[in-house]
Parts: C-alpha cells; sequence; structure tokens
C-alpha cells in the first residue's frame, strides 16, 4: 500500500471522509535535508461541519497520528465540510 493510500483509507475510516485528495510534495522539498515525505491533503467529512480550522486539522492529525511519527516530515491540510467552497 502506498503513503496516499494509507492516508486516504485512514481518513475514510477515521473521520468518515467523502472525498480525500492526497498529493506528494516530497520532491519540491528534496535537498532540504529533511527525511520523510512532505504531503498535501484536502479532506471532506461531515465531521467537520460546525468546526474551527484549528479543530478540524486537529482530527487529522489524530487520524494521522502513527504516520507523523514515521513516513510523514510534513503537513499541509486543507479540511471542509460537505458544500464549503
Amino acid at each position: 500500500m502506498t503513503l496516499a493510500s494509507l492516508i486516504e483509507s485512514r481518513l475514510r475510516a477515521d473521520l468518515g471522509a467523502t472525498d480525500v485528495r492526497v498529493v506528494d510534495d516530497s520532491a519540491a522539498h528534496a535537498g532540504h535535508g529533511a527525511s520523510g515525505a512532505h504531503v498535501s491533503v484536502v479532506v471532506v467529512a461531515p465531521t467537520f461541519a460546525g468546526k474551527s480550522t484549528l479543530q478540524r486539522h486537529r482530527l487529522v492529525y489524530a487520524a494521522l497520528a502513527e504516520e507523523l511519527k514515521g513516513p510523514i516530515h510534513a503537513l499541509q491540510i486543507t479540511a471542509r465540510a460537505p458544500g464549503e467552497g
């Protein structure tokens, strides 16, 4: 299983995400000395409704806690509830 598919699977299972897009941005950060993947995610989940950006990000961080200990070095998050632009 690739890191992207693992991330997508985890976010769908833990957050009930209806749409997940994962982009590995690691190549753009090559050579700056950091080890691990640089990943951008866009997550749409009903659980985000009524929550602040900080609360949404905390939910994503919690869902990816194991991956953040290992293969993920940096994570950029866009988290929306269904129907949000």
